[in-house]
């Protein structure tokens, strides 16, 4: 399953990341400071959290399989119409997937528009494998059909900014149902103090303020002859790559600075209450900016009350971080982690997304959708901050969630496909775990 698939691999990342914490501290030879122990405590709580989330999964997969084995077991006796139609689901290879000659969308068109009983069977075996492959979504409300992963996954080859940061969030499963999330959001907590003997207790009522996130949907679509469907190969990754890869971006680039309006996502950038903090410089240095870095995490730890977990900023500011040097002219960001003297952050450069550097202990998270076009000059990039565990993103299971063929230009042999998703990004639930440096200290980097 997908969710399953998201959640291990977050658990493998706070395994990293808590080993990290105890290793810094076990090469330097002296126990953990304060502010380790407070964000060793906060990976130990979500590691719980997600093992005992992990472990309900399995037992959901295990029980599926259990059930599909039985299905796969029982040979109806059906009419031959019907049994173009029949669907075993079992250990059997996916209807469609890479090492398959099958066309996902050759059949999806041959069974709407030729009727083709084949074609039409493999679709119905598709529909009942990925009802047991998303079970814990809510593939049943689909009005169309998932797209084979397989192809959705070809969108990483393409030269798309993708969704670095929309990743890392915590993922949460959408509803199956509504247009809005309702939570509610203490706003004046209780009260407390040292009681006089026989005197009244400390009491202030608790009044909540609701925080309405609206459902978005993200969507592309193409039109295709139909010369290129019955007759093309390989059609099915060209155009799943492409729409997939470009709702992926869209959908990242809503998490950071979507404004809410319009049918856009409400992202970092503008949640209101969150931690700014502006960097002038006329002559910016690594030196100069890592105070303001550092300013942007006691923010958070200070208001918030938690530690941040991730440092999200474009590659070109990664990069301008690396190549700083001391008046000696050694690196201040060090490409290997072992025994690093006086260092400001470790870990490689190269590579995109999450790739292990850190600054100051948090792991960066290298993203081009970070926009450097911004401020008076039009130039400026930002560095944003933020504890993972209050970035909820909920997304619809098996995205894109549906395809669909209209023939809406069936004079001119052209049929349209159309693929989107749904998405609510909550990140106003604590403003507090948001911090953004921006200013003219983040104009374009010089190397």
């Amino acid at each position: 399953m997908k969710l399953l698939d998201q959640l291990v691999d977050e658990r493998a990342e706070i395994g990293t990341a808590m080993a990290a914490v105890c290793d810094a501290a076990a090469e330097e030879t002296r126990d953990l400071s304060d502010s380790e122990t407070e964000n060793l405590s906060d990976l130990h709580a979500r590691a719980d959290s997600l093992d005992a989330r992990i472990s309900e999964l399995r037992d959901i997969q295990l029980a599926n399989a259990e059930a599909a084995k039985m299905r796969a077991e029982i040979t109806p006796t059906q009419d031959d119409a019907e049994k173009a139609t029949e669907v075993r689901v079992g250990d059997e290879p996916l209807t469609y997937s890479e090492t398959s000659s099958r066309s996902f969308f050759r059949d999806l068109y041959a069974s709407q528009f030729h009727h083709d009983p084949s074609a039409q069977g493999r679709i119905a075996r598709h529909s009942a494998e990925m009802d047991v492959e998303h079970r814990d979504g809510t593939t049943a409300n689909y009005a169309g059909l998932v797209v084979p992963q397989y192809l959705v996954s070809l969108a990483a080859e393409l030269a798309r900014a993708g969704r670095p940061f929309a990743n890392l969030c915590t993922s949460m499963p959408l509803p199956g149902s509504g247009m809005t999330l309702n939570i509610s959001r203490v706003t004046t907590g209780s009260s407390a103090a040292a009681q006089t003997e026989n005197a009244a207790v400390s009491e202030t009522d608790i009044d909540d303020t609701l925080l309405t996130i609206d459902v978005r949907t993200i969507a592309g679509q193409q039109d295709i002859s139909r010369q290129a469907l019955d007759r093309g190969e390989g059609i099915d990754a060209l155009i799943m790559a492409d729409l997939s890869s470009a709702i992926a971006t869209t959908l990242d680039e809503g998490c950071l600075y979507g404004d809410g309006t319009s049918g856009a996502l409400l992202g970092l950038n503008n949640i209101t209450g969150k931690n700014d903090v502006v960097y002038t410089d006329a002559s910016p240095t690594v030196a100069e900016f890592y105070p303001k870095l550092l300013d942007a995490i006691q923010q958070i730890n200070s208001n918030r009350y938690a530690g941040p977990d991730l440092i999200i900023m474009h590659p070109r500011r990664a990069a301008w971080l690396a190549a700083a040097v001391d008046g000696q002219s050694r690196p201040l960001v060090l490409p290997q982690t072992n025994v690093p003297q006086n260092a400001m952050g470790h870990g490689p450069i190269a590579g995109y997304g999450l790739n292990g550097l850190q600054i100051a202990g948090i792991p960066v998270v290298a993203d081009a959708n970070v926009k450097t076009n911004t401020g008076a000059g039009s130039n400026q990039d930002s560095v944003f901050v933020v504890r993972r565990a209050d970035m909820l993103l909920f997304e619809s299971a098996g995205a894109p969630q549906m395809v669909r063929m209209d023939q809406t230009l069936g004079g001119q042999l052209t049929v349209k496909m159309v693929a989107f998703q749904y998405a609510a990004a909550v990140f106003g639930r604590y403003p507090a775990a948001i911090s953004q440096v921006m200013g003219t200290g983040l104009v374009t980097p010089t190397f």
